[in-house]
């Protein structure tokens, strides 16, 4: 089953880079005690999420932090080396980008999608999540192919 607004997050570790090479984090330090809007993506470099979903959220960092937004996490099933290119390559220097390698984190929220047929394996889903305190108080999950209710604009309208 998939989580729910109410719920905690999963204990999990992502990697970001730092000082040039991968370094593990929990999500316990990512989101414990904060408020974070968490979005994810089916993959870095990918069209939709390279021109529309991870602009949004580089557009909009300033805005939802006026709205008390502590951090602002991307989250990708890559290596953490991509997620580093891309936000570099985006200028996303003021989000965490996240990787979940693996897809641990993905699959123990259940939002895990079968890109298969893609040539792009098990990946997650496209999401955006509100988390206060490791708590989920907004989930928004797009259906297939679509891109709209995880747009950094309709998370900010949520906020």
């Amino acid at each position: 089953m998939a989580i729910q607004e109410g719920d905690k997050l999963p204990e999990a570790t992502v990697h970001t880079i730092r000082d040039g090479m991968p370094a593990p984090v929990s999500t316990g330090e990512l989101f414990g005690g904060k408020k974070v809007v968490l979005f994810a993506v089916p993959g870095a470099f990918t069209p939709t999420c390279s021109e529309q979903h991870l602009p949004g959220y580089v557009a909009n960092a300033g805005a939802l932090r006026e709205k008390g937004v502590d951090s602002i996490v991307c989250v990708a099933v890559n290596d953490p080396f991509v997620m580093d290119a891309w936000s570099q390559d985006r200028g996303a220097g003021d989000l965490t980008m996240a990787c979940d390698g693996n897809g641990d984190f993905t699959r123990a929220l259940g939002l895990e999608m079968d890109g298969r047929g893609f040539g792009l394996g098990t990946r997650s889903q496209r999401y955006a999540m509100i988390v206060e305190d490791g708590t989920v108080t907004k989930l928004a999950v797009e259906g297939p192919g679509e891109f709209d209710v995880s747009r950094a604009e309709a998370i900010l309208e949520a906020l």
